[in-house]
């Protein structure tokens, strides 16, 4: 199995693969792809079954744009770039590539930034999404609530789990 993370360094094999806040992870083989602690940030899974290639963001803030922070797993405009180039890199078919994306709820308001940064989020999400022409296939988004996910890579099924309001697959 070859995965890479936003800094490309390749990760072992054991268990499912922890994607951090601020990170993305892309695998070749079939495994499952981790995040936890979703609330404003924004969880985007990227699948292509065909080459059984895909890859699951945790984006904090919608872009990169003005920003001098070199994090580009920071920003869903910047992941969704370096998480597509890995996937693409890794044998993944372009035409192929879905979407689907969790998270964007309206938790708490973070100073300087907004209450509306997961909406924001989403809005960025879905703008940077069409104009590389991969369809958003499904979503569960909004809310006032927190989740985790959990990406299958090998049938790009995304379990998305929130203590309030049970386990959704999508």
């Amino acid at each position: 199995m070859k995965v890479y993370r936003s800094e490309s360094k390749p990760v072992g094999r054991n268990g499912p693969i922890k994607v951090g806040v601020a990170d993305y992870a892309v695998a070749k083989t079939e495994t499952k792809l981790t995040t936890t602690g979703l609330g404003s940030c924004l969880g985007i899974a990227l699948s292509e079954t065909e080459s059984g290639i895909a890859g699951l963001a945790h984006a904090m803030l919608p872009s990169a744009s003005g920003s001098d922070d070199g994090d580009a797993a920071k920003f869903v405009d910047t992941a969704i770039d370096g998480m597509l180039s890995e996937m693409l890199r890794a044998g993944a078919n372009e035409e192929g590539i879905e979407a689907k994306i969790a998270g964007g709820s309206n938790m708490l308001e973070l100073s300087g930034i907004g209450s509306d940064v997961g909406l924001r989020n989403v809005e960025e999400s879905k703008k940077s999404l069409a104009e590389k022409g991969i369809p958003i296939v499904s979503e569960d988004t909004g809310g006032d609530y927190g989740r985790s996910l959990e990406l299958d890579t090998g049938s790009a099924v995304l379990v998305v789990k929130s203590a309030h309001h049970g386990v959704n697959r999508i």
